[in-house]
């Protein structure tokens, strides 16, 4: 959704510049070649936002499981639980659909930032974010 076109009052920036954290977090047994798996989904939320990850990004995934508590750390043998890879798919899709509306989110709640020099970026108005999205089909009512 071209949203920052579609606001005609607000710049929009010829580069795609800045980048994003992500944190997932999970109480579902994963292994770390499992969380793994979840992070690299992260980027199919932002690209039904309209992120491509240009050049300049400097994005960062990441991904953890609160499950297992204890097993790292002391020596010795220890019992784990974890899903089998074919249950992944509904936490793929959750990781997915998560990070997208976070996306939104942010932008629905951001303010106006000033910065120390003329840097200026503007809030989303969100009546004029709202319509955008409503246009593309993606604001349900």
């Amino acid at each position: 959704m071209p949203v920052g076109s579609e606001i005609s009052e607000h710049t929009v920036r010829d580069e795609d510049i800045g980048s994003i954290i992500v944190v997932v977090a999970t109480d579902a047994p994963l292994i770390p070649t499992q969380l793994k798996r979840v992070a690299r989904r992260v980027s199919l939320g932002l690209g039904r936002n309209g992120s491509f990850a240009s050049d300049g990004s400097g994005d960062i995934f990441i991904a953890f499981s609160t499950a297992n508590p204890g097993v790292k750390g002391a020596k010795g043998v220890h019992q784990l639980t974890m899903l089998p890879n074919q249950r992944l798919n509904p936490i793929f899709l959750a990781t997915v659909q998560a990070t997208e509306e976070a996306v939104v989110n942010a932008m629905v709640a951001a303010k106006t930032m000033k910065g120390i020099t003329t840097t200026r970026s503007s809030a989303c108005p969100t009546i004029v974010c709202a319509r955008v999205l409503k246009k593309y089909n993606r604001l349900v009512k």
